[in-house]
C-alpha cells in the first residue's frame, strides 16, 4: 500500500495535502487465499504502516485511515476481539517508530465501545505522538460519518441553549 501510494501520488505530480483510505477487504484478501480471516487482519495491520511510510516518503500532511467502522461492530463476537486484540498489538509494535517518525497520531470514534485495553492502547498512541509534525494520522475506529455529525449537531444545540452561541452564527465553520 505504501509504494502504492507513493506511486500515484507521484503519477499524478501534485502531492495531496490530506489522503484518506478506507481499509476494506482484508478478510476477502485472506479467503482468496485459502488463509485464516485474522490473517487478513493482520496483512491490514502491515498496510497500515506501508501507508504511513508512503504519506511521509510523499510528503503528505494528514493520512487518514477508515479502519473499523460502526458497522464493524455487528461482527462476529470473536472477530471483533481479535480486531481489538490486533489494535493494542499495533499500537504496541509501533508507537515507538510512529514518534520516531514524527507521526502525531489522533483517534476519530465512539471509544467507549473499544475493549478496555484497546482504549488504553489508543490513549497511549496519542499521548505519546502528540509533538509529531511531520504526518497527522487520523485513525477512525467505531466512527461513523452520521454519529460524529449528530454529535456535532447536538454539541451546537447544547451552545445556543447556553447563549454561548446564537442560531445565526452557525455556518460551516462553526
Amino acid at each position: 500500500m505504501g509504494d502504492d501510494l507513493l506511486a500515484q501520488i507521484r503519477e499524478n505530480g501534485a502531492v495531496p495535502r490530506h489522503v484518506a483510505i478506507i481499509m476494506d477487504g482484508n478478510g476477502r484478501w485472506a479467503r482468496e487465499r485459502s488463509l485464516p480471516r485474522p490473517l487478513g487482519h493482520r496483512a491490514g495491520m502491515k498496510a497500515v504502516r506501508e501507508a504511513v511510510e508512503g504519506a511521509i516518503a510523499a510528503g503528505v500532511e494528514v493520512l487518514t485511515l477508515f479502519a473499523f467502522s460502526d458497522e464493524n461492530w455487528q461482527r462476529p463476537v470473536t472477530e471483533i476481539s481479535a480486531l481489538m486484540e490486533l489494535l493494542e498489538e499495533y499500537i504496541a509494535k509501533e508507537v515507538a517508530e510512529l514518534r520516531g517518525q514524527g507521526v502525531a497520531v489522533h483517534v476519530l470514534g465512539d471509544r467507549t465501545r473499544l475493549a478496555p485495553g484497546a482504549r488504553a492502547a489508543v490513549e497511549r498512541v496519542e499521548r505519546e505522538t502528540a509533538s509529531g509534525t511531520r504526518l497527522s494520522l487520523n485513525l477512525c475506529i467505531s466512527y461513523s460519518s452520521r454519529a460524529e455529525l449528530a454529535r456535532a449537531a447536538r454539541l451546537l444545540a447544547e451552545e445556543v441553549l447556553k447563549g454561548a452561541k446564537r442560531l445565526e452564527d452557525i455556518d460551516e465553520e462553526a
